[in-house]
């Protein structure tokens, strides 16, 4: 049964992505991360090292992909300090996984569903500028 749910999420996920804009990719990285890091915590409170290893691996991945699909060119600023906090939320996490510090897993959480929450309320007027440059 747990196999038949894993390809379900994977199948899923195949055509959330298949079908996404580049502002919906970016939406499901930072699901995927966040995701990965709740993991992580479940799985140091159980005291299972390796699965904890594993996602906190998964989760630095996702992060290093968030970090560089930024456009610094066009992004400036927010680009850079988007660039910063991807470094500082890589940092915390690999300190997290040597450290078994759940509060820095918690942590990289809360900053990155920060950036979640900003990226999606900004959903609105990618689509409005999008549509206009199909005008």
């Amino acid at each position: 049964m747990r196999q038949a749910s894993a390809l379900y999420q994977q199948t899923g996920l195949a055509g959330r992505v298949e079908s996404a804009d580049p502002h919906q990719l970016i939406a499901l990285l930072l699901d995927g991360a966040i995701e990965r890091i709740a993991q992580a915590r479940g799985h140091l409170r159980r005291g299972d090292v390796a699965a904890k290893g594993a996602a906190v691996t998964k989760a630095v991945a996702i992060v290093g992909e968030l970090r560089v699909s930024l456009d610094h060119k066009a992004g400036g600023e927010v680009a850079q300090r988007l660039d910063s906090l991807y470094d500082y939320v890589t940092r915390r996490l690999l300190f997290a996984q040597l450290n078994n510090d759940e509060g820095a897993l918690a942590e990289c959480m809360d900053l990155l569903d920060s950036v979640r929450k900003g990226w999606n309320g900004i959903r609105d007027s990618y689509l409005a500028n999008r549509a206009g440059n199909a005008a």
